[in-house]
């Protein structure tokens, strides 16, 4: 048998209707406490479906999802790599780890040519990325590590574009990390003929780490400040940090304005010139692509960049490997094969995939092994519902309404074996650390799982609803030795504003089928769930696929 077919499963024939898959994006199952959003929030569809439907908890973090240890929170990217391909692959962070503590990293091609493109020009080699240890979209430990790799080869001037995270980890915790790098730039520093400094930086949210060309004035707004050194001045990041805080006690790191480093005479210290090197630290790829274009294509309409200066540039990984973005790059990323949709479209089977922009890459792209466009444009169709631009704070309920109008009339009025949609609420609200936001983001969720509930009945399919990780179910930070909430000075909790290390939820809605739990499945993750969608379709797990949940 070709290694592509599906053969049929061995002892049901599958629902008639479509396999419908639901991805409440960070709602995880937290301590119903008042740091859970998603146990507060009022959920009539998901209490009814965890009281009369197979129902059990999924992992998301850690090795489940290929990250480096169990102490790695999970993210839409991994978890939608495991949906997607039945199988947990090794991830970026876990994969530039392997790399650096074995030396490849630095034997590669793509290191050398930097590292010979500054030796020869006199420039600085310059690096961009997220600065902190939140191990979603990059690492400190990274940029450390090849900063003193730098020293070691000679690497004369070194500059580093850094930006704000207070998302991936504690929302005011930037100083730390600060301090981290700056010690080791003053220390190398004070050697002769040595001269590392950070250039410019911003939150994540403000400037440069746009994704799915949702906002095209991040990146503009990182260009100037990184390349041109245009932005407001001062003499160190600390200072930057510390002024925009007292000018806005409530701003928090993600959303801090960008600015650059000055010298004594006002001029910024690291503009980004003909002859430079870049490299973009961030191994995660959705935030990655669209700078990444900005250095690397030669057509780019999207805002003007000149004087574009002619720099060799690389990511830490290939963000992009069917646009071979970047061209240059550090690491492999994984190679993900075999994958749910293309067994799919092999088989000629019709599936949709549906978001809003904010996710949209993450049920194509990324559920599809980190591969842009379709296996087969005849059987698959995927929709974008533009998301908003104002704070997601503001509009917790964001596009919810409009993907599910969408769906109900595209399964109605076409024959898919397979939707799946994710809801970006529990996620892109739950960053912003507003509780109650985020509790009405969860309620309008909810509110479509009982409209998908009445169309799945009506269609004779199936409704499996879950999450990619946890993030609406930890609103507050916690003392990680006692566990209980860390309070301000003036007693009220402090925000939670990245993902939570919790379980998911899983349920199986089949009106037609009388379908359990497998309790011989140990320890279910996210990965389980793609033979679980072609157990619903009639269809065995392929070969090397982790098993389907039901029986």
């Amino acid at each position: 048998m070709n290694e592509m077919t599906l053969a049929k499963h061995p002892n049901f024939s599958g629902v008639p209707g479509p396999v419908l898959v639901v991805v409440m994006d960070g709602v995880g199952v937290g301590k119903h406490d008042e740091a859970d959003a998603v146990w507060l929030a009022r959920t009539p569809n998901l209490d009814w479906l965890a009281a009369h439907t197979p129902t059990t908890t999924l992992h998301a973090h850690g090795t489940a999802v290929g990250l480096p240890s169990d102490g790695d929170m999970g993210n839409s990217e991994v978890g939608h790599n495991a949906l997607g391909a039945g199988r947990a692959f090794d991830q970026g962070a876990k994969l530039v780890k392997l790399a650096i503590d074995s030396g490849r990293l630095f034997e590669g091609q793509s290191w050398r040519t930097a590292v010979e493109q500054v030796q020869g020009s006199g420039e600085p080699l310059h690096f961009i990325g997220l600065l902190s240890d939140g191990n979603v979209h990059s690492h400190i430990d990274h940029l450390v590590a090849m900063v003193r790799q730098c020293d070691r080869s000679g690497v004369a001037q070194v500059r580093v574009h850094a930006l704000l995270d207070g998302r991936d980890v504690p929302e005011t915790s930037g100083l730390i990390y600060v301090a981290q790098i700056e010690a080791v730039l003053s220390e190398i520093s004070s050697k002769p003929d040595r001269d590392y400094r950070i250039a410019s930086g911003g939150g994540r949210m403000t400037v440069t780490m746009d994704r799915y060309q949702a906002d095209w004035s991040m990146v503009e707004r990182g260009w100037q400040l990184h390349v041109r050194g245009e932005g407001r001045g001062f003499s160190s990041m600390s200072e930057a940090i510390e002024t925009l805080r007292k000018e806005d006690p409530k701003a928090i790191d993600q959303y801090l304005s960008g600015f650059v480093i000055v010298d004594d005479e006002g001029k910024p210290v690291g503009p980004i010139e003909d002859g430079a090197a870049v490299i973009f630290f961030n191994f995660r790829g959705d935030r990655g692509i669209e700078i990444t274009r900005a250095f690397d294509d030669d057509d780019f309409p999207f805002f003007d960049r000149r004087p574009r200066p002619d720099v060799f540039y690389a990511g830490m990984m290939q963000y992009d490997g069917d646009l071979l973005l970047p061209e240059h790059f550090l690491v492999s990323p994984p190679e993900i094969d075999r994958t749910l949709g293309e067994f799919m479209a092999r088989a000629g089977l019709a599936q949709l995939a549906i978001s809003e922009t904010q996710k949209y890459g993450h049920v194509t792209y990324f559920w599809n092994g980190n591969r842009s466009g379709r296996f087969d444009e005849a059987t698959e169709t995927y929709i974008e519902i533009p998301s908003d631009t104002r704070p997601f704070e503001q509009r917790p309920w964001m596009k919810a309404t409009q993907i599910t109008d969408r769906l109900v009339d595209e399964l109605r009025d076409n024959h898919y074996a397979h939707a799946r949609v994710n809801y970006a609420n529990g996620d892109m609200v739950g960053h912003t650390g507003n509780r109650q936001a985020t509790i009405v983001a969860v309620e309008a969720v909810d509110l479509q799982l009982g409209r998908l509930r009445e169309l799945v009945t009506e269609q004779s399919g199936a409704l499996i609803v879950l999450a990619d990780h946890g993030n609406a179910d930890g609103m507050f930070e916690r003392n990680k030795k006692t566990g209980e909430l860390a309070r301000n000075e003036d007693g009220s909790p402090k925000p939670k504003t990245s993902h939570t290390l919790n379980p998911v939820p899983f349920h199986v809605f089949a009106p037609d089928c009388k379908l359990t739990i497998d309790d011989q499945v140990t320890a279910p993750g996210l990965s389980n769930v793609a033979a679980t969608i072609l157990h619903l379709m009639g269809y065995a797990a392929p070969a090397g696929y982790d098993p389907s949940i039901l029986r």
